[in-house]
């Protein structure tokens, strides 16, 4: 028996709607700066608090990454749970303890983590005093692809848990199902021996010729495995500024001291400022020039930057060359934006406070 199947308009009308409704979409709910008062702390049945700075559990629904808060009173322990997606993590305030399949890493302000995607984790608070951590998560763009899952575990003994889903190992042979297999197995055993943990007791800022200095805290560059996300910090000296430059994809950063503002615009003139303060998000938007600015002459302003490299930018390299997917001025305006950091008198790099 035949059927017809038809959307009553062309294929030209479907595709033309979907896109204009998509693209209206995400300017209804995108946002510059997300500041730290409109990000209300929720109770949740894990035992933690939380908070969305960005993301579709909020009012603030995105396509790539989310951004939350999470809040431990003393005393607490989160239900265990896992996901098809990884996520990082930043520590703001508090000494607590994260376990990742049965591994405890102990943290305190400013360290940082990697919850790799299907790995059994929870949190704790021993201490007495409220902890408080951000987490940035690829969950959205899973979620696009349909193949975003969560599983909530509560408080079952780690042992009594199914480990990650298997993966089949490579096999011999020329054909492209064994090349598959090798290739796939390879790509796993990498993803699943990488790092978790950076200290902030470990890090080293180094000077850069955007007028900053800089360190990475999650990367693959040191020793990291993830699905693209990767995070970054940089200080900026007081009453000076990051150089001008601009690239696609969403740079999120959150401002972990200071206050200052960023210049977002369309050309490198003309465009607009935006003021930001400790807690705050700031959202730079696909392709825009941009500038952050340190508005404080006595302080240094610290900010970690939070981005889908290694996925969505390096698709987009190869997607939209001969395209440069990063621009900034030639060297001689650079460095007359940024400044030289090596006269700058950089304070000892000392533990986040809060608030």
């Amino acid at each position: 028996m035949s059927t017809h199947t038809t959307t009553g308009v062309t294929h030209y009308h479907v595709q033309k709607r979907r896109r204009a409704a998509f693209i209206e979409e995400w300017r209804k709910n995108h946002r510059t700066v997300v500041p730290l008062e409109d990000v209300v702390m929720h109770p949740t049945e894990r035992g933690s608090r939380v908070g969305v700075y960005v993301g579709a559990d909020g009012d603030r629904p995105t396509r790539t990454m989310d951004a939350l808060a999470h809040e431990l009173d003393p005393g607490t322990t989160t239900t265990l749970h896992r996901h098809s997606w990884d996520a990082m993590v930043f520590v703001v305030a508090g000494w607590g303890w994260t376990e990742i399949d049965g591994k405890r890493i102990d943290w305190g302000p400013g360290d940082s983590l990697h919850l790799p995607a299907w790995a059994w984790h929870r949190s704790g608070n021993d201490g007495d005093t409220p902890t408080r951590y951000l987490t940035f998560s690829s969950a959205p763009l899973l979620e696009t692809m349909g193949m975003a899952v969560l599983e909530d575990a509560g408080h079952t003994p780690v042992d009594e848990l199914p480990p990650r889903p298997p993966f089949s190992p490579g096999r011999d042979g020329a054909d492209p199902y064994a090349t598959r297999l090798r290739r796939l197995a390879r790509d796993q055993e990498a993803r699943r021996s990488g790092r978790l943990h950076t200290s902030w007791d470990e890090l080293e800022l180094r000077n850069t010729p955007r007028g900053t200095r800089t360190t990475f805290l999650l990367d693959r560059a040191i020793g990291y495995q993830a699905s693209g996300i990767t995070m970054a910090m940089f200080e900026i000296g007081p009453g000076r500024a990051q150089s001008m430059h601009r690239h696609p994809g969403e740079a999120w950063l959150y401002v972990v001291e200071g206050s200052g503002e960023s210049y977002l615009g369309t050309e490198p003139e003309g465009g607009e400022r935006h003021p930001w303060k400790k807690g705050d998000i700031i959202v730079v938007d696909h392709f825009l020039w941009h500038q952050h600015i340190n508005t404080d002459p006595e302080r240094t302003a610290k900010v970690v930057r939070i981005h889908m490299f290694d996925s969505l930018l390096e698709t987009m390299r190869a997607l939209c060359d001969p395209l440069v997917l990063f621009e900034e001025p030639p060297d001689h305006i650079r460095d007359a934006q940024a400044g030289d950091p090596s006269t700058i008198q950089w304070p000892a790099l000392t533990r986040p406070t809060w608030p």
